[in-house]
This record gives C-alpha cells, structure tokens and sequence, in this order.
C-alpha cells in the first residue's frame, strides 16, 4: 500500500476501441530526413509523485475529517474512494506476477502493522474493563472468535461502545473511534483477494467489469435487498468503491487515456451530479456527510477518480512550489498504513493534553478559559501531528520489517548525508 507507482500503457495493453481524438488533419508525406534523429531517453521508473500527492490529501482529509466531522469534507476530497483506486492501480502493476505471490506480499505488508496496533488497543479495552466474552453485542464464544479479526481482518472486529469512565484520560468513546477506521483494511483486504478476478474480468470485459460496482450500489445501498450485520456493510464497502478500485486498473492498463478527456469528463460530471442528486433527497443525521449514504458516494467518488486521473501529470518530481512537501509527501506514503491506523486513537489523545492547559496559572481568567475552549479543535488539529509523527517513530519500522526492507525511523527519502534515496 505505501510504495510507488508507474504509469504508461505497456505495448501489450488490450485494446478497449475507443476513438482517439485527432490532433491533425493528415497532411503529405514528407521526404525522408537525410538521417534518423536519436531517440529520446526512456522515461527512468519510479514513483509517479502525483499519486503520491493525491494519497497524502488523502490522509490529511481524513485526519480532518474524523476530527472535525465536517460533512462537506465528504464531498470535497473523497479521499477513501482516491485511496482505493490508487491501490487498485498499484494492484493492477503488481499483476504482472503470479497472482498468489502478489496476494501474499500485500496481506504480509498489511498483517504487522495491524497486529501492533492490535495489541496495544486490546490492552487499553482490557484494562479499561471490556469483556469480550459478556459483551452484549458479540459475547461468548462467538465474542472470542470475533477477536481474530484484529489478527486477519476478514470481519469488523468486535469493541466496546463504553469502556473506562467518563472522567478519565480518554473519553468513555474512544474505543468506537480507535477501532472505526478498521473498516478499510477489510475492505482493503478483500479487494487484494479478489483482484486476480477482477482484473482478469476487466481485462475481456472492461465496461461491464468498471459499471458493476455502481450497479450493486443501487442493489445494496438503497434497500432494495438488505444484507443484515456487519455482513451487510461489507458488501456495500465493497460495492461502494469496487467501482474506485477497477478505475485505478483502467488507469494502469491505459483506458482512461484511450477515452478522449471531453467524454470522459463530460460522463464523469453526470455521474457526480447524479450522486448529488440522489443524496438531496436522502440526507442523513449528519445532512451532506456521503458516508452515510452509499449511492451518492458511489457515484461521487466514482466520477471525482475519474477526473483525477484523467488529468494526471505522472509527475516524476513534484513541480514548482509544491517541490518544499516532497519530504512529507514521501514520508506519508512510505508510513500511509501506520498514519491510517493510529490517527483516530491520537486524535483522543490530544485532549487529556490540552486539557492540562486549564491547570496553567494565566488560564484561570474567564476570558483565557473561553478562549481554549473557542479554539480547542484546533489545538487538537495542530496537536495530532507531533504525536502522528511520534506513531511514526515508534511504529511506522513495522511496515519496512513487513516488506522485507531495513527499518527506518524517518523514511522521507533523504539520506543520511544529505542526498535523495532512491525511490522503492
């Protein structure tokens, strides 16, 4: 999930038979040149930093978002549909090899870093005082049984709706908001597994394979049928962005570039107006947020990929001013899954440390008191990041060891002596 990609169409990408826009009315044939000029340098491989910065916006809208809960974050940046099909695009490129050996090199890079998450979030709900085995939602055997999914995430695994006491460090909460996230790498998971499938699919079948998604959408986000239980929200996850996930293969084996951009743009804009459409008319309790209602982020994710990668660049540098984040932009690919899993449990870290803030001699004045209080989410917005970067630290190395590569502290691509690494 966190190493680079590389674009182009490969000579033996199939053909989809799409028109190609002219650039040109055909003119005469030129007279042969008196010699051959050289052909230009092959492009170098390695990572293609545009994706690169759509998977950090990616990360940053969703520490934003399950921060300050703002609905129309949703609709800005679908940041969850953008990380699927940059996966799916990766998936697409790792195909080249036997399908078994690319599922087990992704599930082995995913696996470490979930269990040392695992581990210290069991402990934390253990010592709060949960009980898996009397839980009331999943308890008795089942309830251990259920606890493998925090080992292979197959399932949601099971948590505490309240554990600790209200009065101390965390909220009673936080265990509903460290383990929420945990949604994606089942998701995740079961895309790895199936791409082999879907990629063969796509490949003989590409519009029905790239449509489908959309298709179960309207089956399973809109009541028509209705799977019960957490059995229920995985297929509609995986419908939602399966559609996201086929995009990045359309974009690796060069679909996209196949389709003349007016038309593709142009469908890409029906459809996202469709999802908007559909979500006027079927808000949730948090109004435009589109995570509660599947249709409309099918559809809006869908098309908002669609424009995305059709205009991508395939940076090989970041260019001009956005060159000062290409540290943090390596960084954050190289650690996406240790920034993914922590970021909501840091998030309720933050506030037994600014809380601290009311002890201070100068904040014992109304004035100072309702003025943290009127900012306090952005202290926690700028707080998260120190600690994200100490998770890094600490944990980030599990993902190096999970990919067969030599730990690093702080992967942001410089070397030690100040030179650029190389590109993995």
């Amino acid at each position: 999930m966190t190493h680079g990609y590389t674009t182009g169409t490969p000579d033996s990408t199939p053909s989809y038979g799409f028109p190609q826009q002219r650039t040109a009315e055909p003119g005469p044939v030129p007279e042969p040149a008196p010699a051959a000029a050289p052909a230009p340098a092959a492009k170098k491989p390695g990572r293609d930093r545009y994706l690169d910065l759509l998977r950090s916006l990616a990360l940053v809208r969703v520490v934003a978002y399950h921060l300050f809960g703002w609905a129309w974050l949703t609709v800005l940046f679908p940041s969850m549909g953008v990380m699927f099909a940059l996966a799916g695009s990766l998936m697409a490129r790792s195909l080249k090899r036997p399908a078994l050996e690319v599922i087990k090199s992704r599930v082995r890079r995913l696996l470490p870093p979930l269990w040392a998450f695992s581990v210290v979030a069991l402990a934390l709900m253990l010592a709060g005082g949960w009980n898996p085995v009397k839980d009331p939602d999943n308890g008795g055997i089942w309830g251990l049984v259920k606890l493998l999914d925090y080992i292979v995430p197959v399932g949601a695994p099971p948590f505490p709706w309240h554990v600790g006491s209200k009065s101390g460090l965390l909220e009673d909460t936080w265990a509903v908001q460290a383990a929420g996230p945990l949604w994606y790498l089942r998701a995740y998971l079961w895309f790895v597994i199936a791409s082999p499938l879907l990629l063969w699919a796509f490949r003989r079948f590409p519009w029905p394979t790239l449509l489908a998604p959309l298709g179960l959408t309207v089956v399973f986000g809109t009541g028509i049928v209705t799977i019960p239980g957490e059995t229920g929200n995985a297929v509609t996850d995986f419908a939602v962005y399966g559609g996201c996930w086929v995009l990045g293969f359309a974009h690796h084996d060069g679909l996209l570039a196949k389709i003349p951009r007016y038309v593709a743009i142009s469908a890409a804009t029906l459809v996202m107006a469709f999802g908007l459409w559909w979500a006027s008319g079927h808000l949730g309790p948090d109004g435009w947020d589109l995570n509660d209602i599947p249709l409309a982020q099918a559809c809006w994710s869908f098309g908002f990929v669609v424009v995305l990668l059709q205009y991508s660049p395939s940076w090989q540098e970041l260019p001009g001013r956005l060159a000062r984040w290409d540290k943090l932009i390596t960084l954050s690919n190289n650690r996406a899954v240790t920034i993914y899993l922590w970021h909501n449990m840091l998030i309720m870290a933050t506030v037994p440390i600014i809380d601290q803030a009311y002890n201070l001699p100068f904040m014992q004045g109304d004035r100072a008191v309702a003025a943290l209080d009127s900012s306090y989410m952005l202290w926690m917005f700028f707080l998260v990041w120190p600690l994200i970067g100490l998770s890094i630290v600490a944990f980030g190395w599990i993902e190096d060891i999970a990919a067969k590569r030599t730990p690093r502290l702080w992967p942001n691509g410089v070397k030690r002596g100040g030179g650029r690494r190389k590109a993995v």
